[in-house]
């Protein structure tokens, strides 16, 4: 099978990143108009109604994981991402032609479960076809890319602010749609994940896409039949020894929970860190640091989002040179000081907010931008990234959608809760918050481990002891450190290729 065959002409994160771009869009948004007069006034919101309108993308968000990941396995990893933005889509539109709180709600309900689909789905399928020296930069700049999608929203909003008529508000939304639009008519143009091909029995379409990601179409390229040995040999034998594992099942296997523990914790982390004040409620905390002209939070806005891009970028090489963990445990010990410095800040603030000097003001603000910077330098790139290297196939997909279903469901309420917080007890929210960031910092030291430089069925070994294919390293291989007997290799796979069918 020594052939080459053509690359397409759209690389797997294509379609992803107008996913991502969407995510980021919606935040961003919603940050803008919870500053905007002529939406809140449109729908006279109060601190209730405003954490309803803004939270209920999370209802949506919540429920979604329930059926992504059975999705993803059963339909394949593209089918689940077009599902998932053509729901999206539809969301928008409700959205935008809202003429109630209760319309509104319904869109971003639906909106929430299409975009909790496609996130899971684009989450395991650009894992599971990045080659393992591109991944942390595949799979992370599918979440980095949030920020590009914010800034867009940023730039609108701050342009239709000064519109004197529903569409102030009406027109960022309704632009909304473009990216699902653009994840649907770019999907055909990619090829699906090599992994759930191998799972399908669909082993030479499986070995092209291989080929493609990892040589450029060289199928009896080394490096390409290392890695298309080892996702067939640790395949057959989860399918032999597990199946694709049932919640149940996964609870009582000691190291297939704790692997979806670990994984998963990515996801509920990276939302009670205190990003969301800033990420949806923006307005609010710059009212708490004295920053009211809502044209000055606007601006403020677009700032912040070219901060949060530049350091996610950043956060993003020290994930790929540095490593998953520390990373994370750096970022986290930087969130937690400057929670606290925010809250210090705020009290003196709110003690005083006539004779506050603009030294105190200002070094408020500084630091909330600090914070968002430190929380997407890890935070940002981890999310989608870390959950699917730690758990193998049997669990990956329903893994990455408990990840996201617990993500939800905190977020669903602390958005909702935030504003009522801020309002209530203004600076002590800070605090509550720094509080249980510390215990993130413990359980990261103590649970989480390193999966840089390794493919997803290496990691197997950290759990299990051993990997389950006799090849050597990806990693080994693409250095020239080890070395595979090429014509061996192709007898075992054209001996597993037969087996297969006559299954």
């Amino acid at each position: 099978m020594g052939t080459t065959v053509n690359c397409r002409s759209l690389s797997p994160a294509d379609d992803m990143f107008n996913r991502s771009i969407f995510g980021g869009y919606d935040g961003s948004m919603l940050n803008g108009l919870n500053i905007l007069s002529s939406y809140t006034d449109y729908f006279k919101l109060n601190p209730a109604t405003t954490g309803l309108n803004t939270a209920s993308v999370f209802i949506g968000g919540f429920f979604g994981p329930l059926v992504s990941g059975v999705i993803a396995d059963r339909l394949g990893r593209r089918p689940a991402v077009f599902w998932g933005s053509a729901l999206t889509f539809v969301g928008v539109l409700l959205q935008t032609a809202a003429q109630n709180i209760a319309m509104f709600v319904v869109g971003r309900i639906v909106l929430g479960f299409g975009s909790a689909i496609s996130g899971v789905a684009g989450g395991v399928y650009l894992s599971e076809t990045f080659p393992s020296r591109w991944r942390a930069w595949g799979v992370g700049l599918l979440n980095d890319f949030y920020y590009v999608g914010a800034l867009i929203a940023a730039g609108i909003t701050l342009g239709t602010g000064t519109w004197q008529s529903t569409w102030a508000w009406r027109a960022p939304s309704l632009f909304q749609g473009i990216f699902s639009l653009m994840c649907i008519l770019i999907l055909p143009f990619i090829p699906e994940s090599p992994r759930w091909l191998v799972h399908q029995g669909l082993l030479d379409e499986a070995r092209i896409v291989v080929a493609q990601t990892n040589a450029n179409g060289d199928m009896s390229d080394p490096v390409v039949l290392t890695v298309y040995k080892e996702i067939i040999d640790t395949l057959r034998w989860e399918k032999e020894e597990r199946q694709t594992m049932t919640p149940k099942q996964i609870v009582k296997d000691r190291i297939a929970l704790k692997r979806l523990l670990i994984g998963a914790s990515a996801g509920p982390f990276s939302c009670v860190v205190g990003n969301i004040i800033a990420s949806y409620y923006l307005g609010a905390e710059l009212d708490t640091a004295g920053i009211t002209d809502s044209v000055s939070q606007l601006k403020a806005n677009v700032v912040l989002n070219v901060w949060c891009l530049a350091c996610c970028l950043v956060g993003t090489q020290l994930v790929a040179k540095w490593g998953r963990k520390p990373t994370a445990i750096l970022a986290q010990c930087l969130l937690t000081t400057c929670l606290f410095i925010i809250g210090g800040l705020s009290k003196l603030y709110a003690s005083n907010p006539d004779g506050a000097s603009k030294s105190l003001v200002y070094g408020n603000v500084a630091v909330m931008f600090l914070f968002q910077g430190f929380y997407s330098i890890a935070w940002t790139p981890l999310l989608y990234l870390y959950p699917p290297e730690v758990m193998n196939y049997s669990i990956r997909a329903n893994g990455l959608a408990f990840s996201s279903f617990s993500l939800n469901g905190l977020a669903l309420l602390l958005v909702f809760v935030m504003p009522i917080g801020i309002s209530n007890i203004g600076w002590k929210m800070y605090m509550i918050n720094a509080g249980w960031d510390i215990i993130i910092i413990v359980l990261i030291i103590l649970y989480w481990v390193e999966t840089k430089g390794k493919t997803l069925e290496e990691v197997d070994a950290i759990f299990e002891g051993h990997k389950h294919s006799n090849v050597p390293d990806v990693e080994e291989v693409r250095k020239g450190k080890a070395h595979i007997d090429i014509k061996e290799v192709e007898k075992q796979l054209d001996t597993v290729v037969e087996s297969s069918k006559l299954d």
